[in-house]
């Protein structure tokens, strides 16, 4: 049996892109190059290519794999980190599934209702999971700035609903911004979310699954003296990320146990990450991440690193785990 192919997809339609880009590096280097035969594929607006020793090859969909000397390589396993369409809202993980081609993060379904924050939020509220309150914007809705004013009060985020939050995301603090927001935010993607503003303590948890064993990392603290967590503050080094949080290590666990229900809850696979605000010791949910940034110092690096666990056996793990499921 020869080495696996696996294929680091990274790339996507939106700003995303420059970001997935640095997720795709961190990924390549975590991923044990004397087990398997790493490949970076690039999806755009381009098309669809594969790196091979620095030449750009065109992947054929047919298959999921490319042509070289006359010969064929199928990709093995794709390791999506894609942050917004495709990779992150489902559509990509439709594609492989009709291949039968194992892949790293959550389903369809899963990929289609996280992505979604406003949908994912309201889904979870069901389940006794605190979320801010929140309105979408879809194209051609008649809105009052006024109303949307007087029902959420300022601060307010607006963001785009199906986008990452590092492009387009405004917090807006008085009445004359809020337009222009709304229309920023129409630029990035097709609906808007205005979310109510929720002072506090910002942490992130993140979390994976191999087999039926969870883990849990430990928390990390994010202060930022930017406005809020954007893209500056997160790949321009704008922060302090303190891992583990300086919380109590009860408040600690239950935040980890939140964080474990709501990957049963939405469906999760592989490494996802959950955002949320502590506010007068209750946590309130930001957003579920199902394809996390993977860049060398993201969180989940620095959760994995702070648990003492070594994350390219991690990353064998999360591959054999699809591959032995498909076998």
């Amino acid at each position: 049996m020869g080495k696996k192919n696996i294929a680091v997809v990274w790339g996507g339609y939106s700003s995303e892109i420059v970001v997935s880009e640095k997720s795709m590096q961190g990924i390549y280097s975590f991923i044990d190059k004397n087990k398997y035969n790493v490949y970076k594929v690039k999806i755009d607006h381009n098309g669809w290519f594969v790196d091979v020793d620095g030449e750009e090859l065109s992947v054929d969909k047919n298959y999921f794999g490319f042509e070289i000397d006359n010969a064929k390589v199928n990709f093995d396993f794709a390791y999506i980190t894609i942050h917004g369409t495709p990779g992150e809202d489902g559509k990509l993980q439709g594609y492989l599934d009709m291949l039968n081609i194992p892949y790293s993060a959550c389903g369809v379904m899963a990929a289609s209702l996280t992505m979604n924050k406003y949908v994912c939020n309201k889904y979870l509220k069901n389940f006794g999971v605190h979320v801010a309150e929140s309105i979408i914007l879809k194209p051609g809705d008649v809105y009052d700035i006024n109303e949307i004013a007087e029902t959420l009060k300022f601060p307010m985020f607006v963001k785009p609903n199906t986008g990452g939050s590092s492009f387009a995301t405004f917090k807006v603090k008085k009445i004359e911004d809020l337009q222009t927001a709304i229309e920023e935010a129409f630029n990035e993607t097709s609906e808007v979310i205005i979310e109510s503003f929720i002072a506090g303590r910002e942490v992130t948890c993140g979390c994976f699954k191999v087999g039926n064993q969870i883990t849990v990392l430990p928390l990390t603290e994010v202060v930022t003296s930017n406005d809020f967590f954007d893209y500056n503050a997160k790949y321009n080094g704008q922060v302090e990320e303190i891992t583990p949080a300086r919380i109590s290590d009860e408040l600690t666990a239950r935040i980890q146990q939140q964080t474990i229900k709501l990957y049963g809850l939405v469906e999760a696979k592989g490494i996802i990450r959950a955002d949320y605000i502590i506010k007068d010791d209750i946590y309130y949910l930001l957003e579920v991440n199902t394809t996390p940034g993977m860049t060398v110092t993201s969180f989940i690096p620095q959760q994995i690193k702070a648990a003492g666990i070594d994350i390219t056996s991690i990353f064998t793990d999360l591959i054999e785990n699809e591959l032995n499921k498909k076998a």
